[in-house]
């Protein structure tokens, strides 16, 4: 093919290096036409994934203000509810199963309040004799947290009186009354069936008696009505102080264990009167009172030197305006998502 001798030797190496050379670049050039349609690939792959999770983050934000209600409503705590409300949504997110989920709203309802029953079932409150336990008071006025649905909680009165069930009475009441449940969509929900939820609803409706359902409504009369309270505690008058109140008053105080009181529970017009008068003198004279709505039902904040003491939430009587109960939220613990005015 090539001359002989010395010149045929150099152009034939030559001849032979050069086709070495044009097939390694050819090889390479496929090697890296190949890496680019993989990267493509696995990027077509990858960006939709990263869509979903962005796209599932915004809806969770949306969901958490929806779901509060349920959790709170069968806890009584609002950073327990939080929690509940979190560590479902963060699961669902880490699960990406969004797009295998047919009805995604009522999966994560039935998911938080799966979760709030177990988690209720959990608590062990040990009260000492005279003690007290009272749900977290929410605000529901100017100052309310709006990134939560706060239209759907429970009255505080009515939440009180919910402690008397157990976590599954507690959540097919809820269900049925607060958020207008057939015991069909109840037994799907609690995985039992619609007979059995009806009997947990009737065995609720026994225990609590005198269930308060009635929607709270407010005036400028009950505000009237906590402007006489308080004038009258400080000028320590016994007897307006007890006609503004019930013959048969109940008032709770619950101090969470860090903050010392008398009792946790005293009954009676005259008695409270006494107690609220008492307290008075010995904690509040400096006291600033501040007028707001707790759970939907009127409440006076009482501020020291800036600082939040306490949260007195009242139950009013909607025609006579008389006060029917009062609970006082004394646990700095409960108090937390309260802004000092100051």
């Amino acid at each position: 093919m090539f001359p002989a001798g010395g010149l045929g030797y150099i152009l034939q190496l030559a001849f032979r290096l050069f086709y070495f050379f044009v097939k390694a670049w050819r090889f390479k050039m496929l090697f890296f036409f190949s890496l680019m349609h993989s990267s493509q690939a696995n990027a077509n792959y990858r960006f939709p994934v990263k869509e979903q999770r962005i796209k599932m983050k915004l809806e969770a934000e949306q969901y958490q203000k929806l779901l509060f209600p349920y959790a709170y409503n069968i806890l009584g705590s609002a950073d327990e509810a939080k929690d509940v409300v979190g560590e479902v949504l963060a699961k669902h997110i880490a699960a990406q199963s969004a797009e295998s989920i047919h009805n995604e709203k009522a999966y994560l309802t039935r998911s938080v309040i799966n979760l709030a029953i177990t988690t209720k079932k959990r608590q062990r409150r040990v009260l000492r004799e005279g003690e007290a336990w009272l749900p977290e008071p929410v605000a529901t006025d100017e100052a309310a947290d709006y990134n939560l649905n706060l239209t759907d909680i429970l009255s505080y009165s009515l939440l009180v009186l919910l402690e008397r069930l157990s976590a599954m009475e507690r959540s097919v009441f809820i269900l049925r009354e607060s958020f207008d449940y057939t015991h069909e969509e109840i037994g799907a929900c609690l995985s039992v069936t619609a007979e059995y939820s009806r009997q947990l609803l009737k065995r609720a409706k026994s225990k609590l008696y005198k269930p308060e359902l009635r929607k709270q409504v407010h005036s400028e009369r009950q505000k009237d009505t906590l402007e006489h309270f308080v004038k009258a505690i400080r000028e320590r008058d016994m007897e307006r102080l007890e006609q503004l109140m019930a013959s048969d008053i109940e008032f709770y105080v619950d101090g969470g264990g860090k903050v010392p009181f008398v009792s946790g529970h005293c009954r009676g017009a005259h008695e409270v009167a006494r107690v609220q008068i008492t307290v008075y003198e010995r904690y509040l004279q400096k006291a600033e009172w501040v007028y707001t709505t707790v759970n939907h039902q009127p409440a006076l904040l009482s501020f020291v030197s800036g600082q939040l003491k306490s949260c007195q939430v009242f139950d009013v009587h909607p025609q006579k305006d008389i006060l029917l109960s009062i609970h006082a939220v004394l646990d700095p613990q409960k108090l937390r998502s309260f802004i000092s005015k100051k």
